[in-house]
């Protein structure tokens, strides 16, 4: 297969001095004592990054990794990318931030962005994932006149006081017990763990139920549910819920912020199903690092009032002359065909090794294009903590990270321009970690 732009060390992994070598260990105490005790990553990545390359990334003790994190899927064309950084630099030469009065590439990003999109788009920019979400909701609700929204176990949309009652984070709530509570939860069609015979269609007759017997002004859905535990759901599933959001007129939030832009093998997830959302949120690769996050809607629930929704920061032109430049890059090369060709293979082998390797207890592999979890549970399919497994896979120079509402799930979501020699590579060490963990009893 055509190999993708792409600038990863090839050598990768090289661990010179196991992590956190003297260098990091010096930068995380001084991290540790001028930022926040509520950080959450250096809890897992005792390392401090010097630079990073395509799908690696070097520490400041010159240990080399294989990236399979791509900063919670954000950098989907890897680091450093040659096309993207052209593109930061040419914007940098006009204009780097003016509201939302409108510049060239303002213009530039909505058009090519429309395209990518099967109905007929209007933008809302906003600030982050959570602020997507926020406007989003607020766009079903003043457009329908209702108050409930209907949210999916396993789902995130965010913690933010407005989005933390449509996500399932629990431990998040404890912290922020002020929030949007209007809103009805209900079972994803999570089939390794559904309670029902007929899990699809069970949850499609509760959708309809609740939409039948309450003020629901909308549903929000992740067409993969990614914190979650990358759970792909059953097809029909997205399909149902257009049907079912059609015949009660109220409108269908798809949440592609971490399934958009590539990493599923479709620009959009909800292309798999061929359904036409209402609503789109999206953030995280669409600025591939620079953050930026915006909602597409169709332009029929454009009854929107002036100053609406505001932010300082919407709209960051650097972030969509990224975004124009990603879109433009995935749209006229083959790396679609590329994530479901190696995702396929990349599910694959996770699938043998663990069927080949694992024997402390249940496991499930499911996934889609680059978003591949591998769910570790006990014979009675009470959760496993991955944190021993991410551990070892950081000293052999694999950054692999959690998901799952028990966090047993570790997932797959490397940049989409991952070298397949790197791909091997790291699943050779995925090999050697779970043989090494039936040794030490995790």
């Amino acid at each position: 297969m055509e190999e993708i732009l792409d600038n990863s060390i090839l050598d990768a992994p090289k661990i010179v001095v196991t992590p956190p070598g003297p260098r990091s260990a010096e930068i995380l105490k001084q991290q540790e004592e001028l930022e926040t005790s509520a950080l959450n990553y250096p809890k897992y990545f005792s390392i401090a990054v010097k630079e990073a390359k395509g799908s690696t990334i070097v520490d400041v003790d010159n240990n080399v990794y294989i990236d399979w994190f791509a900063g919670i899927a954000v950098v989907n064309l890897g680091h450093n990318n040659p096309i993207i950084r052209q593109a930061v630099d040419s914007q940098l030469d006009k204009i780097w931030h003016y509201m939302e009065i409108p510049t060239e590439i303002r213009i530039e990003f909505m058009k090519t962005l429309r395209r990518t999109l099967n109905f007929d788009a209007k933008f809302l920019f906003t600030t982050t994932g959570a602020d997507a979400v926020e406007a989003a909701v607020k766009i079903a609700r003043w457009n329908s006149g209702k108050r409930y929204i209907i949210a999916f176990n396993e789902a995130y949309h965010g913690v933010s006081a407005a989005t933390i009652g449509l996500s399932n984070m629990l431990n998040h709530r404890k912290f922020q017990p002020y929030y949007d509570n209007n809103v009805i939860r209900l079972p994803y069609p999570y089939e390794y763990r559904c309670p029902f015979k007929d899990c699809l269609n069970e949850v499609l007759s509760l959708v309809d139920y609740e939409m039948k017997n309450n003020d629901v002004a909308g549903i929000i859905v992740e067409p993969v549910a990614g914190e979650g535990g990358y759970i792909v759901p059953p097809k029909g599933f997205l399909k149902g819920l257009r049907e079912i959001t059609t015949e009660y007129n109220v409108p269908l939030i798809i949440d592609e912020i971490q399934t958009g832009v590539g990493r599923t093998g479709k620009i959009w997830a909800y292309e798999w199903e061929g359904i036409k959302p209402d609503i789109v949120t999206i953030s995280k690769g669409i600025g591939e690092g620079i953050p930026i996050s915006l909602v597409a809607f169709n332009k029929d629930l454009d009854k929107l009032p002036q100053a609406f929704h505001l932010g300082t920061y919407r709209g960051n032109p650097i972030g969509m002359a990224v975004g124009n430049a990603t879109l433009n890059y995935i749209m006229n090369s083959n790396l679609l065909e590329r994530v479901i060709t190696l995702g396929d293979f990349t599910k694959k082998r996770f699938d043998e090794i663990m069927e080949d390797n694992y024997k402390q207890g249940k496991y499930d592999v499911r996934g889609l294009g680059f978003m591949i979890g591998i769910e570790f549970s006990n014979e009675r399919k009470d959760p496993i903590s991955v944190k021993p497994f991410i551990d070892i896979l950081l000293k052999k120079g694999i950054i692999m990270y959690k998901s799952g509402i028990y966090d047993n799930v570790l997932r797959y979501m490397a940049p989409l321009t991952i070298p397949k020699l790197l791909i091997d590579r790291g699943l050779e060490k995925f090999e050697e970690t779970i043989k090494l963990s039936n040794q030490i009893k995790i």
